[in-house]
């Protein structure tokens, strides 16, 4: 018998300590993430201990109906609450006979690494990634190098919002211990620069604290470390390399430093955000752009997949087609990324948010933010004499925003999102102009990217992991054309009263 699955439950009550609170929401496109709550808040939580405890068991089930037999690596991230889930969610992976080998404190790549590492199959890395405290979640996989897609989470929720457990006992649990020297062994073999470079490791308090600064000074780097000790009230900022905050203050140390790069990691070590020696804060997709033309002047061929927020130039720089380079535009998502890099023999992928996957030899398939890190320190030792700055400054100009994020609730931006997409087809299918200009070509593999004729484009998504839509606007004629079509198409947007407010704007 298993505690009795709910979706709502009012904490302080004989309910919340009796039952499993798990809201369906919870179960994203490609990993799990729900409100979990803390000490104050007025908000009521999505999941419980014995929530967690029974994702585990259906977790467990899972693994084993897939053939990929019951071993399993799970770790956690530098949140106050982490612990306490990752030892529920252990309790009902061990209920349904799983093979545990927890790594404990733990980067999400390193807990990727171990799949290799310790010839473990599964993965289930409880984090909240970036999202504020108070959120949790799970990232799952059981194929290394990937992580769960829309089918594998649909059939994990069927499992446990039914309560379809197959108990079937016989777990294990073994700590492994001093697990992240072997990740950073692993991580900085055969990685040392002979260039001198200063290097702003800054990581907002959260995990990668415990990593990044030692990373950089094994290969060589001279580490200005920022925000760097461990704190889970993250006091000055969240953790996350799209946030303005945590660019800025990475700019300020960069400038006050002299420092010949920035380089900023998220709560669980999978991003890397980038400011280069002159303070400018490069969004990721431009970082993409620099690196392609690094890896394929190396490996001339090259195919790069990038998702459908990154900049165009990926499609039209001279130096990439040069290189004979090949770019695949794909859905937004590090799951969705990761399996179209495998799928396409891919040197890399690159996600605006950030996310960055190389395969052999540079990684293993993986996001991995610290990876990232040094290739772009490579980059710019392979680049005597001159700065990220030069190197930014060699790319065409387009002007971009950054990630912007308007409220929609989790259970109606995908009806919404339709409705976008809807319109831009009527849009485009009468000729109308949009934005000052005819609609030359919709992309909708993931949302809506509208491209106007002068190549100015602005995209419309829902949110994977968080009640949001997401948009990004560029264009490579003016700043005028970027506020053009931001406001045109947050105009298209304001038609459906359940989008509120951005996060932040331009």
């Amino acid at each position: 018998m298993t505690p009795r699955i709910v979706g709502e439950a009012r904490p302080n009550s004989f309910e919340f300590e009796t039952s499993a609170l798990i809201k369906q929401s919870g179960f994203r496109e490609y990993d799990a993430r729900w409100w979990f709550g803390h000490p104050g808040s007025e908000v009521p939580p999505e999941l419980n201990l014995i929530g967690v405890q029974a994702l585990g068991m259906g977790l467990g089930t899972l693994i084993r109906r897939l053939g990929v037999g019951p071993d399993i690596v799970t770790g956690h991230d530098f949140r106050s609450y982490s612990l306490s889930i990752k030892l529920a969610l252990v309790s009902g992976l061990m209920a349904a006979g799983a093979r545990v080998r927890d790594i404990g404190l733990a980067l999400s790549p390193m807990a990727y690494f171990a799949q290799f590492a310790l010839d473990t199959p599964s993965v289930a890395m409880v984090t909240a990634s970036h999202n504020e405290n108070g959120w949790t979640g799970v990232k799952m996989g059981a194929a290394r190098p990937l992580t769960f897609g829309p089918e594998e989470m649909s059939a994990l929720k069927a499992i446990v919002l039914a309560g379809d457990f197959d108990l079937a006992g016989g777990g294990s649990y073994d700590f492994v211990r001093d697990f992240r020297a072997t990740y950073l062994n692993d991580l900085t073999r055969d990685k040392r620069i002979t260039r001198k470079l200063k290097v702003v490791a800054a990581c907002g308090n959260g995990t990668a604290g415990a990593f990044a600064p030692e990373a950089l000074q094994r290969i060589g780097c001279e580490v200005i470390p920022l925000d760097v000790e461990l704190d889970h009230t993250f006091p000055r900022y969240n953790p996350n390399p799209e946030d303005m905050r945590m660019l800025h203050a990475i700019r300020d140390k960069v400038l006050e430093t002299g420092a010949d790069v920035g380089l900023g990691f998220d709560g669980d070590g999978d991003r890397c955000g980038v400011v280069d020696n002159e303070g400018n804060e490069i969004f990721a997709d431009k970082v993409g752009v620099m690196l392609a033309r690094d890896i394929s002047l190396l490996h001339p061929g090259s195919t790069f997949v990038v998702d459908v927020k990154s900049t165009g130039l990926f499609n039209t720089d001279a130096v990439l087609r040069a290189n004979g380079a090949v770019t695949d535009y794909w859905k937004t998502g590090h799951s969705y990324i990761k399996r179209r890099v495998a799928e396409l023999g891919a040197v890399a992928g690159f996600e605006k948010s950030g996310h960055f996957f190389f395969n052999p030899p540079i990684g293993r398939g993986y996001d991995d933010g610290l990876v990232t890190a040094i290739a772009i320190c490579q980059m710019l030792d392979r680049s005597p004499g001159r700065s990220m700055a030069d190197l930014y400054r060699a790319l065409p100009l387009t002007f971009g925003t950054p990630t912007m994020s308007p409220h929609c609730a989790d259970d109606v931006k995908y009806g919404v999102v339709e409705r976008v997409v809807a319109d831009f087809q009527a849009m485009k299918r009468e000729g109308a102009s949009f934005a000052g200009q005819k609609i030359i070509d919709l992309i909708t593999v993931n949302g809506v990217r509208v491209v106007a004729e002068d190549g100015t484009w602005g995209l419309v998504r829902a949110s994977s992991n968080k009640p949001e839509l997401v948009v990004v606007v560029e264009s490579p004629v003016s700043s005028q054309r970027r506020r053009q079509m931001f406001d045109a198409v947050d105009a298209v947007l304001r038609r459906s009263p359940e989008v509120g407010a951005y996060n932040q704007t331009f």
